[in-house]
């Protein structure tokens, strides 16, 4: 085993350590005060007692879908920035979080939401399914990234202001306040039924967005020696983008919008994985998972009489982030 490789096991063995204790933080966190040996037998009790109620109706939820939701995002970023060779780049590039979120308003707007409740989620994942279908219209199914990249831009902003349409022209004020708070992002009052509707379809997503690993790697050497090497550009292109919208339209549907963690995860690990695309995509799942579940634990102890979003607390973090990134890469071009 060589060394860079012993050093990324041993950055995955850590990822997953940090994943387990923060689970277990948030597991123990909330307004309902569980001495921490009790939350062990609360999770695997069949009685109904109160911390059982708590810890499976309302924290095991949220702990599942934070590490769900920010895997799938730190695995699509690094997979979406592997494939354009771009750091900046993140899954709303493409238009998928926008367009499962547009989906997500065309449901509270037709008040479909009231109707059952998981026609909001529902609604996610049928935005970004229709996403890809407008990608492909609009790209074509050929290997050219830069008329993915413009496609992806197109719908962000055609998705963007249908969104804004829906809040300005919505005869329910309460409806477009409900809207309004649920594009922030946030995983409270989710349960399991949520869980059990977004897994599905993202186990499928991040199974394309790992099979790419190799391709990845030698589209690092160019598109042509990347061909050389047997890798398909428009096959790569294809796993990458519908493993991106099952998965993070599967998130958005389930969270709403959670920017910045598919930019800043895979930024922050590439050093420590040699730079190497393939090794960075299971280290940006982990580190996705590590930031939602540190970023909802903050939302919740910091909560008091206005519930601060998980949303906003990530674009906190990574908006910052974003203009070094900008500032550092204008510097090496000067």
């Amino acid at each position: 085993m060589s060394p860079g490789t012993g050093r990324t096991a041993a950055l995955y063995i850590s990822l997953v350590a940090v994943v387990v204790i923060l689970a277990l933080a948030s597991l123990g966190a909330g307004r309902a005060p569980i001495p921490w040996l009790d939350i062990a037998p609360a999770l695997w009790s069949r009685e109904d007692s109160l911390a059982a109620l708590i810890v499976q109706e309302l924290r095991l939820p949220r702990t599942l879908l934070a590490v769900l939701v920010g895997a799938t995002l730190g695995l699509a970023g690094a997979a979406l920035q592997g494939l354009l060779r771009n750091p900046l780049a993140e899954p709303g590039v493409i238009g998928i979080s926008s367009c499962a979120a547009l989906g997500a308003v065309a449901v509270f707007y037709s008040g479909l939401s009231q109707a059952f409740p998981l026609a909001l989620p529902l609604g996610g994942v049928t935005g970004a399914l229709a996403a890809v279908s407008l990608l492909y219209m609009l790209a074509g199914r050929g290997e050219s990234l830069l008329a993915l990249v413009l496609a992806g831009v197109a719908l962000n902003s055609l998705a963007g202001a249908l969104t804004a349409l829906a809040l300005n022209l919505s005869p329910n004020p309460f409806a477009a306040y409900e809207v309004f708070f649920w594009l922030l992002g946030s995983l409270g009052d989710r349960s399991m039924e949520h869980v059990r509707l977004a897994l599905p379809l993202m186990l499928p997503g991040w199974l394309l967005l790992l099979s790419t690993g190799r391709a990845l790697d030698a589209l690092t050497l160019g598109e042509d020696a990347a061909a050389s090497l047997g890798f398909g550009i428009a096959s790569v292109r294809n796993r990458v983008v519908l493993g991106s919208a099952l998965s993070v339209g599967a998130a958005v549907a389930v969270s709403g919008v959670v920017g910045f963690v598919g930019l800043v995860v895979p930024h922050l690990l590439r050093p420590l994985v040699a730079h190497r695309p393939g090794a960075l995509l299971p280290a940006s799942a982990l580190g996705g998972a590590v930031l939602v579940l540190a970023a909802d634990l903050v939302v919740r102890l910091l909560e008091g009489g206005q519930e601060l979003k998980l949303g906003v607390v990530t674009a906190l973090v990574g908006a910052p982030f974003f203009l070094y990134l900008v500032l550092h890469y204008r510097r090496r071009m000067l």
